[in-house]
């Protein structure tokens, strides 16, 4: 292992982070860093916001520290190509989500006064429309959504921003019969063109319902699988435990499996 020309002060400082890729990309550095591109890179930044999901998820402060970290590698690179090409510096990012920082937080960097959160988002999104008119960029709030968001995320991000512009149902009574009534046409749908509609329609009726609930329906669904995987492993645990070949079993005998495991979970929460 190589020394580390670094000292500990200076590996706590973002600017050891900027210089280090500096050097990855340079002539005589990394021959895979000097490769790379943005579109290159599109899978590993992705990949790295969900490793900081799941650290977060699971409730470890230094694994969140690491991607947090790995997280940052990501910006710095994009940066350096940026600035490489001449497009833009580390400095033009910061500068412009700083100024958009102070600009959107006037209860905050002003003399704007605000009664709770909520009124805090209507302000925040009125600033953005303002921003947008002055930039000639006005356009839908349901357009300008990155469409390689993950399904559920893409749908309630659509929602949410309908709903802000005053698209909505008036309570979650609505909400909960629109659900009922998608599940009635998934029921009658016939051929498998009308299934998926109807399957899509009640997939988006219920990331509504998160929505109302203050859920976010990508969490959620993430949550419960990963449940589900534990049981699923619990179960066949115990099978092996007992002698039990878990494949041959049969659906009730699974079932009460899945039960045992289910109180083992409860019982170790």
């Amino acid at each position: 292992m190589p020394d580390n020309p670094f000292s500990e002060s200076e590996l706590g400082q973002f600017h050891t982070l900027v210089d280090i890729v500096a050097r990855l990309r340079a002539p005589g550095g990394c021959p895979w860093d000097r490769e790379q591109t943005h579109s290159s890179l599109k899978r590993n930044l992705l990949e790295e916001c969900y490793e900081v999901l799941e650290a977060i998820d699971r409730g470890e402060p230094g694994l969140l520290a690491e991607e947090l970290g790995d997280l940052l590698v990501q910006v710095a690179f994009h940066a350096q190509i940026a600035a490489e090409a001449g497009a833009f510096t580390l400095a033009d990012a910061l500068s412009s989500i700083n100024r958009k920082l102070v600009r959107r937080h006037p209860h905050v960097f002003g003399d704007a006064t605000v009664a709770d959160a909520r009124e805090v988002e209507r302000n925040w999104e009125k600033l953005k429309e303002q921003e947008k008119r002055q930039k000639g960029t006005v356009q839908s709030p349901v357009t300008g959504i990155p469409r390689d968001l993950p399904a559920l995320t893409y749908a309630q991000l659509m929602q949410d921003r309908a709903s802000k512009a005053g698209f909505d149902w008036d309570d979650i009574a609505g909400v909960l019969d629109k659900v009922e009534e998608e599940i009635a046409e998934l029921r009658r749908a016939a051929s498998p063109k009308e299934k998926a509609h109807e399957l899509g329609d009640l997939l988006f009726a219920l990331v509504n319902l998160s929505r109302w609930m203050g859920l976010h329906a990508e969490d959620a669904l993430r949550q419960s699988s990963r449940r589900f995987q534990g049981r699923y492993l619990k179960m066949e645990e115990l099978a092996a435990q007992r002698g039990l070949d878990f494949a041959a079993l049969t659906l009730a005998e699974k079932e009460a499996l899945w039960q045992e495991a289910k109180r083992l979970e409860g019982a170790s929460a």
